[in-house]
């Protein structure tokens, strides 16, 4: 009976000291409590997206040196490869770091097998790899620059922004472009694809263009400053300059990947 009487007396002394406050203060507390619930609701689906995007993507054409990359990456050692006709999937951890690491995936550079596996896995995209072949880049430059518009107009990956790196690979080929002259390059290229693939889309009923984003700024020449997600530039060599035998040139692949961590 006493803790009935105490609980009655606590409630009505609740109920005298809210009906004693302005009704300013107290709706400021409401929709101080509220604001902080909104927050914490947004944090957890925030950072719950989030840490499902673990996964570190290698895109490329066929024969871009994407397997090799992904073998040196996780062994350091040189290894044979042949077109893949799936992906190769294996956890990765950065040098000198001991946090819990990321899944790098190799995906098929087929034409036949890519769209399906970057349909599949580009959800999950915490940053995107893309494979360039450097020293065949010229012959290859427009198909390059389709399957990279393909991928900065998709909307998944236009939303979740993951960082995009392009990996100007195969630099001790004598004849390997620079990565400056490769991004001049793809943004004259991605500017002319804009301007036809738009052509191409205002001529049919608009049903095709639900899943894409338009790449850059309507009225300006396309750079790539313009897109949602950070896109940089590097080069490297799966393969080294000694061949085989000796160590590839991918330290600075190495510390942008670490930079994710």
């Amino acid at each position: 009976m006493d803790v009935e009487m105490q609980a009655e007396a606590f409630s009505d002394s609740l109920l005298k000291n809210i009906q004693d406050q302005d009704p300013v203060t107290i709706l400021g507390a409401i929709v101080a409590i509220v604001v902080v619930i909104l927050t914490i609701l947004f944090v957890k689906i925030f950072w719950g997206s989030k840490s499902t995007r673990n996964a570190v993507l290698l895109v490329g054409l066929c024969d871009s040196g994407k397997t090799l990359l992904f073998s040196r990456l996780l062994t350091g050692t040189f290894k044979r490869t042949q077109t893949s006709i799936t992906d190769n999937s294996a956890l990765y951890r950065p040098k000198n770091d001991a946090g819990s690491g990321w899944t790098l995936i190799d995906l098929p550079g087929h034409e036949s097998l890519r769209p399906q596996y970057i349909e599949k896995l580009k959800a999950a995209a915490r940053a995107i790899v893309f494979v360039v072949d450097s020293a065949i880049f010229q012959k290859e430059v427009r198909d390059v620059a389709e399957l990279l518009y393909s991928l900065l107009t998709d909307s998944v990956i236009a939303r979740n922004a993951p960082t995009i790196l392009i990996a100007c690979n195969k630099q001790d080929i004598t004849m390997a472009k620079s990565a400056k002259l490769i991004q001049q390059q793809l943004e004259k290229e991605l500017n002319t694809l804009r301007v036809t693939r738009s052509a191409a889309l205002s001529s049919q009923d608009g049903s095709a263009g639900g899943a894409s984003v338009y790449l850059g700024k309507r009225g300006k020449d396309f750079d790539f400053s313009q897109v949602s997600m950070r896109v940089e530039f590097l080069e490297c060599s799966s393969r080294g300059n000694k061949g085989e035998e000796g160590e590839a040139d991918i330290e600075n692949l190495e510390k942008w990947l670490a930079k994710l961590s």
